[in-house]
């Protein structure tokens, strides 16, 4: 009886090389983000023209550490090698690249312009449910492994942090050619502090959101869903800071009207059809 149960903990703080990689990618972009906020920080303070590339620049970061965590669960799962250990180091990555990244970023661009700390509140209202939602996500993992994955209970952080950053950027561009002073005199900021208590909300909320981890390497589709797939992929290829803002955004809206749609529509969107 000690043998399998020996056996069990050993697997599940063993460090598998490819899902833990991404994972690394993923916390490498949040670091090298807030980095960046940091440098663009000090070179405003020097009167620099630069710093507004620096801050740009950690946005793209966030959404390369979006793009890492889509793949790190992924490989995991696709190679068997899925562990404790393994959801531990994505929690520990999430919050630094999708709660302390994106918090920083938004508070520097716009909620430091609002009177008194209600900039500072907000974004410390983010950081906290991100931190909550992620604990919360932990402890039904433990409990079980198979529901954890199917459906994320409220909104997953990275989809909060990937959407804040996408509408960044699409604000960005339509304030005049990515200029962030021109969104800083805009309502630009009222927007984003308004997004960024939203998502704070909706991160902690009850809605449930598919995770779409059934999607792999042998996940099967008729050719029109295979077509629609490549039509959206190009578009985003093409348009990119829009067609992020456009993914995100579905994606958010997608758990408020999940519980209206059929089961057999809601299958066949969010689950592999070679499984059903």
């Amino acid at each position: 009886m000690d043998q399998p149960l020996n056996d069990k903990k050993e697997d599940a703080v063993k460090v598998y090389l490819l899902p833990n990689l991404m994972t690394a990618g993923n916390l490498i972009c949040g670091f090298t983000a807030i980095m960046n906020i940091f440098n663009g920080i000090m070179l405003r303070r020097e009167g620099s023209p630069d710093w507004e590339q620096s801050i740009i620049l950690s946005l793209y970061l966030i959404l390369g550490a979006c793009f890492f965590d889509l793949l790190d669960g992924r490989v995991a799962r696709f190679s068997g090698r899925a562990n404790a250990f393994g959801r531990e180091f994505d929690s520990l990555a999430d919050i630094v690249s999708f709660g302390v990244a994106p918090a920083l970023l938004v508070f520097n661009i716009v909620l430091v312009e609002l009177q008194s700390r209600i900039g500072w509140g907000i974004a410390s209202l983010y950081l906290v449910c991100g931190a909550l939602r992620l604990a919360r996500f932990n402890v039904i993992a433990s409990m079980s492994e198979d529901k954890a994955n199917k459906e994320f209970t409220g909104l997953p952080i990275p989809a909060a942090a990937g959407l804040i950053s996408s509408i960044t950027l699409w604000l960005l561009t339509y304030y005049y050619d990515e200029s962030i002073r021109a969104l800083e005199k805009g309502t630009g900021k009222y927007y984003l502090a308004g997004l960024m208590i939203f998502c704070s909300l909706m991160m902690f909320s009850k809605f449930q959101y598919p995770s779409f981890k059934n999607f792999n390497w042998k996940t099967e589709h008729s050719i029109q869903k295979f077509i629609g797939i490549c039509i959206v992929l190009c578009f985003t290829i093409l348009f990119y800071k829009i067609m992020l803002a456009i993914i995100f955004i579905f994606y958010l809206f997608y758990g408020f009207f999940r519980p209206f749609i059929s089961k057999a529509l809601r299958q066949e969107i969010e689950e592999d059809e070679s499984e059903v």
